[in-house]
């Protein structure tokens, strides 16, 4: 009695420390997070971008039709659509630890024994028949099982946020692509454009030449720029086909699948518009990075106090229910009936340190996914003030490359005109020339930059889903 009493006050020390499991996570859950991004301007708006379809602001057909079939088709949200599964699969087989397991044992037995062992007893034939049907059930007193449920239960949550984390990545991804590819086209309508001007310039010089006005000098310096600039040429047209492969393959299609409807080059969004980025408290409500990093973090809390009742004894109800007899015809009777019932207790006193070495192990893992949701809400608001600032930037050096585009096409006009009344050297002629095709190819990439910035911070804010 002495030996019962003194166990049963060891297990009401241990219980409170197995039902408080969850307070550790709750002391360490403690980032603070800026009441301001570290970008306050006109461009940026307090308060959340449009839910869902983030990429219509760019007011692109193709670039909706690109995203809709990449959605249905790319590889990564179909692997993420199975992870959902194979979590839902898992949940549902901690739930059944809920519920007794049930099971069926029937036989027919007929056997036969010796009448020459010795024994005295003569021959016999024996013949029966049996059918039972057994139980067992593990009676979760302590929450050993609720705690391992409730472990699935965050894991499936976090395979659908991850499963939202590709789909605005993807997202991201096709439109990053797509405007890579349409600034490439746009560079290469730059070259070419810039080809048919320096040819000209060619064909003035040829003649000035032929009627003595200008030496072999200015006819060789204007072809050296003209096919310089053709020169270019291939290695846009190369950019182009991998910029289309590298779509192709985000929608999960082959490259011929994808050739006919980018071929034909299309202008880039003029897109210079406030952006709403919300507060950074917002974020841990719609990055599902950090959702999921959250729900890793209870998932782990969870499996730590499930690692702490196994201190604790684990009770059980066993039974089973039947009916035996030698002749069929007796086999459903009253008499013939079975049944038994055997509640069980089950306490392991000692397994050389495996429990103990279990919680250390299952803290340990909580300890580092709380450091990683730390680092994750960390990342998330960089990521956000790296894209306000690079997106703010990028519409000053759009401006900044307009006029600079414009005071190279008056200072190629002017050179020209000077050139041809003979009252500039053709230098001036050959630098306008550069400087021109140089600022055009600057404002692309100015323009192309500064939509991938918007982008970067559409998925920083994590998007729309």
């Amino acid at each position: 009695m002495r030996k019962i009493r003194r166990w049963g006050a060891w297990l009401l020390l241990i219980i409170p420390l197995v039902l408080n499991a969850q307070q550790r996570t709750e002391k360490l859950l403690n980032v603070p997070l800026p009441e301001h991004w570290q970008e306050e301007d006109a461009m940026f708006q307090q308060q959340l971008p449009v839910d869902d379809h983030w990429w219509t602001v760019f007011q692109d057909a193709t670039l909706d039709s690109l995203i809709h079939v990449a959605v249905r088709q790319n590889p990564s949200v179909l692997t993420a659509l199975n992870r959902i599964d194979m979590a839902k699969a898992n949940l549902r087989i901690a739930r059944g630890g809920y519920y007794p397991a049930l099971s069926l044992d029937a036989r027919w037995n007929r056997q036969q024994t010796s009448g020459n062992t010795g024994t005295g007893q003569p021959q016999s034939r024996v013949g029966y028949y049996d059918a039972t049907v057994n139980m067992s059930w593990q009676v979760d007193v302590f929450g050993s099982i609720r705690q391992r449920v409730k472990a699935q239960k965050e894991n499936f949550a976090a395979s659908r946020e991850e499963y939202n984390a590709t789909m605005v990545s993807l997202c991201a991804e096709v439109a990053s692509a797509y405007f890579n590819l349409r600034e490439t086209q746009q560079e290469l309508s730059v070259l070419q454009r810039n080809a048919l001007s320096q040819k000209a310039v060619v064909d003035i010089t040829e003649v000035r030449y032929n009627t003595g006005l200008a030496s072999k000098l200015d006819v060789a310096q204007a072809k050296s720029v003209y096919y310089s600039t053709l020169a270019s040429v291939p290695a846009t047209e190369s950019g182009i086909i991998q910029y289309m492969n590298a779509l192709a393959v985000l929608l999960g299609l082959y490259p011929q699948d994808v050739t006919a409807a980018l071929e034909t080059g299309k202008p880039l969004p003029d897109y210079i518009e406030p952006v709403g980025v919300g507060l950074p408290g917002q974020l841990l409500l719609r990055r599902p990075d950090v959702r999921v990093a959250e729900r890793q973090v209870n998932a782990q809390a969870a499996l730590l106090g499930a690692s702490k009742t196994d201190w604790l004894p684990s009770f059980f109800l066993n039974g089973s229910f039947g009916y035996a007899s030698h002749d069929m015809k007796d086999f459903t009777k009253r008499s013939s009936m079975t049944w038994s019932i055997a509640p069980s207790m089950s306490w392991t006193i000692f397994n050389g340190g495996r429990r103990a070495n279990n919680v250390r192990l299952q803290r340990a893992q909580l300890d580092e996914t709380i450091n990683q949701f730390n680092t994750t809400v960390l990342t998330a608001v960089q990521e956000v003030d790296n894209a306000m600032s690079s997106y703010k930037n990028s519409i000053k050096q759009i401006v900044a490359c307009r006029e600079m585009l414009n005071q190279g096409k008056e200072a190629f006009k002017l050179s020209l005109d000077l050139y041809k009344q003979g009252l500039s050297p053709f230098q001036n002629v050959l630098d306008a020339q550069r400087s021109l095709l140089s600022y055009e190819n600057s404002l692309v990439q100015a323009q192309g930059y500064s939509l991938l910035c918007l982008i970067q911070m559409y998925q920083a804010l994590g998007g729309g889903w």
